[in-house]
């Protein structure tokens, strides 16, 4: 059985990224001219501090120095987190958007923009807003009719 580069980052990376306390979210190798970029984004529960970032960072360049994980070429490693408008995939990224915005592509072909209330393992309760003053109404949404999701930035929103 083969296995991409891509996956074998992940099998020697994962386990550096959770003993620091966070999740390995993505792994992604990119020729940029002549140079390679490995980009690895972790994320966590209350979000990675700067300090934390840097810490799991020297320690998987430590980990890929000693290894042959990305050949005898050139190469530059960028770690960082999802970004403000993630999409979410994993129960965990749900879990961690509540109380978001975020921006629904259903599986019949329709949109939602609604607020995550609460999740659990079948779905998530939902508040839809309220359109030209009317009042803001609460919705079921089963993650089986949920084709893609991605948290909104919201720039003035009121608290409550």
């Amino acid at each position: 059985m083969s296995t991409t580069q891509s996956e074998r980052l992940r099998a020697l990376l994962e386990p550096l990224v959770t003993s620091q306390g966070l999740d390995l979210e993505e792994i992604a190798v990119d020729s940029v001219g002549r140079k390679r970029v490995l980009r690895v984004v972790v994320d966590s529960e209350e979000g990675p501090d700067l300090d934390g970032i840097a810490d799991v960072s020297r320690a998987l360049s430590a980990k890929l120095d000693e290894t042959d994980a990305m050949g005898d070429g050139e190469y530059e490693l960028e770690v960082g987190t999802p970004g403000a408008e993630r999409p979410l995939t994993e129960h965990r990224h749900y879990t961690r958007a509540v109380d978001r915005l975020v921006k629904f592509q259903l599986g019949d072909g329709g949109e939602l923009v609604a607020r995550i209330l609460d999740v659990d393992d079948e779905g998530l309760d939902l508040e839809v807003p309220g359109v030209k003053g009317r009042k803001a109404t609460s919705r079921r949404l089963a993650f089986g009719d949920i084709a893609k999701a991605r948290v909104q930035v919201e720039f003035n929103r009121k608290d409550k």
